[in-house]
């Protein structure tokens, strides 16, 4: 207990595995945190005694079993083994960390996702608003960093999701306040965070005298992110890091800007309810780990230059035309393992013999596709193929080398292939062809002693031993020698018996030191090649996504988008891509033309009832954007995309309850949010916004939007304004950019029928009531709130007539809201001291005028029949029946 104590004390904050014989077992608050999380038993040591503590534990083969769940759970795991063999140990075995495995910093499989990357991430605060920022996934090597401004960082750490960020200890409220608490977080003492001390680290680390050859030397907040991360990895014992030779720099002016609500609102990444699908879900077709893990970065960082994304446009269109060429490019790779995180293990010498065959099969896998590549006559697969090395000689070791049934263990023997080396080959002729020696020495000596029962056997406390059934032992020759006696037998070892067991035994123990060394070597050679296995790694990455596309697009009846510098957003027949792939078989979604530009139709004020499509109709515009300036095809006829610079969205409801904000507040911020962000390439959707507050103010909040959107002096954005205020529609005729379009739907017997088919020209009926019956609302109360809302339409009429301006007034709060005219609602917004406002009254429920005279039984009977009669709830048959039972009481009174 004192050496484990003296362990913990270099970890305090790590839950400590600590390994005695053939089980990790945990002490006091560890074993306490550990039972609740892995569902083990707890129980005591020392019970009974001062020294009583809590222990847990659970068998070491447990380990892949058991460590993901302790890290998932956000702990921090440090693994603590023995360092010598406790046979041949002196007094207490030798025992000390090994490694120190963090939600963010990690590389066993069991742990990490293999179709995302498990990142680790350090920020760093500097003057007024900027900060740097560094991502690292050291099971890739993928190390980047980034400068900028405190909502630049946001997008960043929603986009890349890290699994742990570091920070300093004098920054946690800072960071908290700024990024919200949902992040798992360390801190560090602040003498890490220095700008000396970083750039030391990260030139010694990639062996240079600067970094200006990777374009980071200007990123001063970022470089100090950055060596913070590497300080890191050496405090959790991870030394072996050659794999991490380059550093990338998150240029913001490269990328689209999606800040964290349009992630969020557009749910590229994860959906927002349960059971919802994200964008990824239905876009991702790749085939191996890297490709999944580059298609997600690039959907979140869609890109801005027209030039490289037609070459991304011209792959995928290759590949779409050439099906032949796309099934053979698929079917290689279909045949390649996760290249980046197993060279990535070879580096931190912790590759198995199974995953280095995994490797050489993937290796195998890229000449074939390369060939193909070469093959074609277009230029950017040409490219691809020269960027693809094949590694015959890493590859021809290891199979020349590696037993293709080789196990995971390397101290298991059958490990290295016959006629690599002499002296291995000779040890196991006589360590694995010692039975058929054992089995002819058996038969040799019953033929001399003629003893019919005689038979060799082993165990562990007297080796190999002739065994003699007390009927025989009177046969025994005089120079055997008894080693024990039992109840029925006796059992004898000879002078060659023992020879030959200690060259057996000795044979096993040297093999298995001659096989290890071979695979040390092996993995030596190995770590030569993880550059260009790295290079290998990410060409493949791209091609899968490339390739996916372009399966998608021919799936699904995708197209290719016009791409260019110009200010056009026309889109022809679109379609929502996740919707339309959810629809029940036979049913086809509604497609819709949208067009927005600079000069002629800026912004679309979209009307229409609830669950007509206006939400589905932003959202696919956006996403159809999105997914043409990440390279890919898009769900229409046709697709015009002048390139978009922002994507802003305000859509959906929200509560941020903890924070004391009401789903109007959080509205509000996102608004402000992107108001203040504008630029004229801006795409910019807007749903129901004002709805979370009063009609008035409601209705006041979205038509100022609506004309600073406009107004801008410099940015007209492209928008589209989707709201249930039809009084916005009196802006088109004020503001010559704004367009009026609703969503179609059809009445009939008091119902409706959604068409969600996109036209020109305001709506002036909400259809709320109609919704709400199709919800199931109780008829009393949809017939109730009928009532109500013919009333106040009534009374709104009358009083604009008495006014003498034909103008609806704004009703107050008191009374049940509903929609005014927009016009007016303008000037009163504009004229503070306005005339008071008409006040609307709800009327009074409907009353049953008497029928009979109270006087009469009969009368009286028939009158509470009816007056507990409810008449929405009765079916045809009940409404008869009970007719007929009126008809009977009035025949009997007469």
């Amino acid at each position: 207990m004192k050496q484990y104590h003296q362990l913990k004390q270099q970890h305090p904050g790590a839950l400590l595995l600590f390994r005695v014989g053939d089980f990790y077992e945990t002490f006091g608050e560890d074993a306490v945190t550990a039972a609740r999380i892995l569902g083990i038993v707890e129980t005591k040591r020392g019970a009974g005694t001062s020294a009583e503590t809590a222990l847990a534990g659970f068998p070491h083969h447990s380990l892949d079993t058991y460590l993901p769940k302790l890290v998932r759970a956000g702990q921090r795991v440090a693994i603590c083994d023995q360092l010598e063999d406790p046979k041949q140990a002196k007094g207490l075995v030798k025992r000390g960390i090994t490694e120190l495995v963090t939600p963010g910093v990690s590389l066993h499989d069991n742990v990490l996702e293999r179709r995302s990357n498990n990142y680790l991430a350090a920020v760093h605060f500097g003057r007024g608003q900027q900060a740097g920022i560094s991502f690292l996934d050291i099971s890739t090597g993928e190390f980047l960093v980034a400068q900028g401004d405190l909502g630049y960082l946001g997008k960043l750490l929603q986009n890349f999701a890290p699994a742990e960020v570091l920070l300093c200890k004098n920054s946690r409220r800072d960071f908290e306040t700024a990024f919200g608490p949902d992040f798992c977080t360390y801190a560090l003492d602040e003498w890490v965070f220095g700008n000396d001390y970083a750039h030391e680290t990260l030139t010694r680390h990639f062996k240079t005298t600067s970094l200006k050859g990777f374009g980071v030397d200007n990123l001063t907040d970022g470089i100090i992110a950055a060596g913070c991360i590497l300080h890191y990895l050496a405090e959790t014992k991870h030394n072996d890091i050659g794999h991490i030779n380059g550093i990338g720099r998150l240029e913001e002016d490269k990328y689209v800007w999606l800040d964290r609500f349009t992630v969020r609102n557009l749910e590229l990444l994860s959906a927002q309810h349960a059971g919802g699908v994200p964008l990824i879900d239905v876009l991702d077709q790749t085939l191996t780990p890297m490709g999944a893990r580059l298609l997600r970065k690039w959907v979140v960082l869609p890109l801005k230059e027209p030039a490289q994304i037609q070459r991304r446009l011209d792959t995928v269109q290759a590949l779409h035309e050439q099906a032949d060429l796309l099934e053979a490019i698929r079917d290689q790779l279909r045949q390649i393992n996760d290249l980046e995180r197993l060279i990535s293990k070879v580096a931190v010498r912790r590759v198995n013999p199974r995953e280095l065959l995994q490797l050489s099969r993937a290796l195998e896998a890229l000449a074939p596709m390369r060939e193909l590549l070469h093959a074609t006559d277009v230029r950017a697969l040409q490219k691809l193929a020269d960027q693809l090395n094949p590694c015959d000689t890493l590859r021809r070791e290891i199979q020349s080398k590696i037993r293709p049934d080789a196990g995971v263990l390397t101290n298991q023997g059958n490990l290295i292939l016959d006629g690599i080396d002499k002296e291995l080959d000779e040890l196991r002729a006589i360590a694995y062809t010692g039975k058929d020696y054992l089995l002819q020495l058996q038969q040799r000596e019953q033929r001399n002693t003629g003893i019919s029962s005689l038979k060799v056997a082993y165990n562990k406390v007297f080796g190999y031993y002739l065994e003699v059934t007390n009927a025989h032992k009177d046969k025994v020759p005089t120079e055997w020698i008894r080693k024990q006696t039992l109840v029925n037998a006796e059992r004898y070892i000879t002078e060659e018996l023992k020879t030959y067991e200690e060259k057996i035994l000795h044979a096993e123990e040297r093999l298995f030191v001659i096989e290890q060394r071979i695979y040390d070597e092996l993995v030596l050679t190995a770590n030569e090649f993880v550059s260009q296995v790295q290079q290998n790694a990410r060409t493949v990455a791209v091609l899968d996504c490339l390739s996916s596309f372009a399966s998608t697009a021919r799936q699904h009846r995708y197209v290719r988008p016009t791409v260019d510098d110009g200010s056009l957003l026309d889109i022809r027949q679109g379609r929502h891509p996740v919707i339309e792939r959810q629809l029940p078989p036979g049913e086809q979604y509604i497609p819709n033309d949208i067009r927005l530009d600079r000069d002629d139709q800026q912004i679309v004020v979209i009307t229409g009832p609830n669950m007509a499509g206006k939400s589905a109709l932003l959202r696919q515009t956006a996403l159809i954007a999105l997914l043409a300036q990440i390279g890919s095809f898009v769900p229409a006829e046709a697709a015009h995309v002048g390139v978009i610079d922002k994507i802003f969205t305000r859509v959906g409801a929200s509560d941020n309850l903890s924070k004391g904000e009401s789903t109007f507040m959080v509205e509000m911020t996102e608004t402000a949010s992107i108001l203040n962000n504008l630029s004229d390439r801006s795409l910019v959707l807007m749903d129901e916004i004002g709805r979370g507050t009063s009609t008035y103010d409601g209705i006041s909040i979205a038509w100022a939007i609506v004309e600073h959107l406009h107004n801008h002096p410099k940015a007209r954005a492209k928008t589209l304004f989707a709201t249930h205020y039809h009084e916005l529609n009196e802006l088109a005729e004020q503001c010559p950019r704004v367009r009026n379009y609703n969503v179609a739907v059809k009445e009939a017997d008091g119902r409706i029928l959604f068409l969600r088919k996109l036209q020109e020209g305001g709506s002036e009926h909400s259809f709320g009531i109609h919704v709400a019956r199709m919800a199931g609302m109780p008829p009393a109360v949809v017939l109730r709130a009928n009532e109500i809302m013919h009333h106040l339409e009534q009374e709104r009429t009358s009083v604009g007539a008495e006014d003498g301006t034909g103008e609806e007034l704004v009703e107050t709060e008191a009374t049940p809201q509903s929609a005014t005219n927009g016009q007016a609602k303008a000037k009163t917004a504009a004229q503070p001291h306005a005339r008071p406002v008409a006040t609307a009254s709800a009327p009074r429920p409907t009353l049953q005028l008497s029928m009979f005279e109270p006087a009469d039984p009969v009368l009286e009977n028939i009158r509470d029949l009816l007056q507990h009669l409810d008449v929405n709830t009765l079916t045809p048959i009940e409404a008869l029946l009970k007719l007929n039972e009126l008809k009977v009481a009035l025949n009997r009174k007469s």
